[in-house]
């Protein structure tokens, strides 16, 4: 029998067992997201892996708002963000404290996710761009490594919040963090 489990047999973490857990090693960078959808969605991954920090930046909403709240579903008080107007210099000081910066983007000689490899012993800053442009080319031009999800279809675009959840667990899993 394969019996779903109740709510509270799930054993998930308080805000303050969340708050006072080991993070994973990576943090993400919103650059100029439009819908509040998406930053709420984008909490509630970073919330289930245990990401370090979010980076909301530039036109990016930031919390407490209710399309936000709909989506994140709470994980606005779990998850740590800050705000920042401009994402290159949010790129620039994770640069200078030893933070590996990997944008999500379709660009010439991008490393394909399936072929990324982060080492364990590194931090690193996943940037996603706006729904329209993409991340910003000085900010691609500034990251260590560009990272393209391969797709097969007739679009190349996933939505922003689908790209966040299908790199945040390609590298977790791949860092082998215990949850």
């Amino acid at each position: 029998m394969k019996r779903k489990l109740k709510n509270e047999e799930l054993d998930r973490l308080e805000i303050s067992e969340f708050k006072d857990a080991e993070k994973s090693p990576i943090i993400i960078i919103l650059d100029n997201i439009r819908s509040l959808n998406n930053i709420g969605s984008v909490f509630r991954t970073s919330d289930a892996f245990l990401i370090e920090k979010i980076y909301l930046c530039g036109i990016t909403a930031q919390p407490p708002h209710n399309d936000i709240r709909k989506t994140a579903l709470g994980s606005t008080e779990t998850v740590d963000w800050e705000y920042a107007e401009n994402t290159l210099d949010v790129v620039e000081k994770l640069k200078a404290e030893d933070v590996n910066i990997c944008s999500i983007e379709q660009a010439e000689n991008a490393t394909m996710l399936n072929d990324f490899k982060p080492q364990s012993n590194k931090k690193y800053a996943f940037v996603f761009g706006n729904e329209v442009k993409g991340v910003d080319q000085n900010v691609v031009d500034a990251s260590d490594v560009v990272i393209e999800i391969p797709q097969y279809g007739t679009k190349h675009s996933l939505n922003i919040s689908v790209s966040c959840g299908v790199v945040i667990w390609d590298v977790f899993s791949k860092m082998k963090k215990p949850i």
